[in-house]
């Protein structure tokens, strides 16, 4: 669970002793340089100021995306929000590129988990959980930043998947937890165009600079990545009609 000069070699003497000043008062070389330098950071910070600018037209009134309360990215998820002191509003992939899933284990239950990212003291939280039986809460949407990873380059660039369990119990990791969570990546991948390997879906412990362990030792990259990849080229589930809904639940009480 995550929380939130260049070196100039100088020249010999007669180097330098060889060298002439330009005749009539010419503008010399270095100033050129200097002054192309200045012309050159001047038009660095340009560029940053328009992707700011261009990173933040939603936050204008008046056009910012317009979002509904409790909405979802995923469509096996439930919704349960995470405090807003978590996370942090954004436009994404508009504003930030989306290309990574990083995976997390919670280092506790699965209801702990959803506690702690509703606590806005504990400053961290993922988009989605992923408990032991299968089940999938969604907590953050998409498109904005989850501080989950401690590095913000990541935080911006990455959805976070939590799992119920601790890194140190290969127990935890059950079969249920391992489909789901795959089923959810390979959604993840097909909206934002992410590669299923494992330069674009890495662990927690993989982000530069973290000091955690997870998803940890126990957790099966290659069987994951199969059953993401397999989840990614399945055929999508049809969903199930009123009249089959209500046959089945008749079915259910029959028995």
């Amino acid at each position: 669970m995550g929380n939130n000069g260049s070196t100039r070699a100088s020249r010999k003497p007669s180097e330098r002793s060889s060298r002439k000043k330009p005749a009539g008062g010419g503008v010399s070389r270095r100033a050129l340089l200097i002054g192309g330098g200045a012309v050159v950071a001047a038009g660095t910070v340009a560029v940053l100021v328009r992707d700011e600018v261009k990173r933040a037209w939603w936050r204008v009134p008046g056009v910012e995306k317009p979002r509904k309360a409790g909405e979802l990215d995923y469509a096996g998820a439930t919704w349960v929000a995470a405090s807003e002191a978590n996370w942090r509003r954004a436009d994404r992939p508009d504003d930030f590129g989306i290309d990574r899933v990083i995976i997390h284990v919670t280092q506790g239950s699965f209801d702990s988990a959803v506690r702690v990212f509703q606590d806005p003291a504990h400053r961290a939280a993922t988009h989605y959980i992923v408990g032991q039986d299968g089940r999938v809460v969604q907590m953050i949407r998409e498109l904005d930043v989850a501080y989950q990873a401690g590095n913000r380059s990541f935080n911006e660039r990455a959805v976070g998947i939590e799992h119920e369990g601790f890194v140190d119990r290969p127990k935890d990791l059950t079969k249920a937890m391992y489909e789901s969570s795959a089923r959810l990546t390979a959604s993840i991948c097909a909206r934002h165009g992410i590669p299923i390997d494992r330069e674009h879906i890495i662990g927690h412990v993989e982000v530069p600079g973290t000091d955690h362990t997870d998803p940890g030792p126990h957790w099966d990259w290659d069987r994951y990545l199969k059953l993401v990849r397999r989840a990614a080229t399945a055929p999508p589930t049809p969903a199930p009609t009123a009249s089959a809904t209500a046959s089945a639940s008749a079915s259910a009480k029959a028995e």
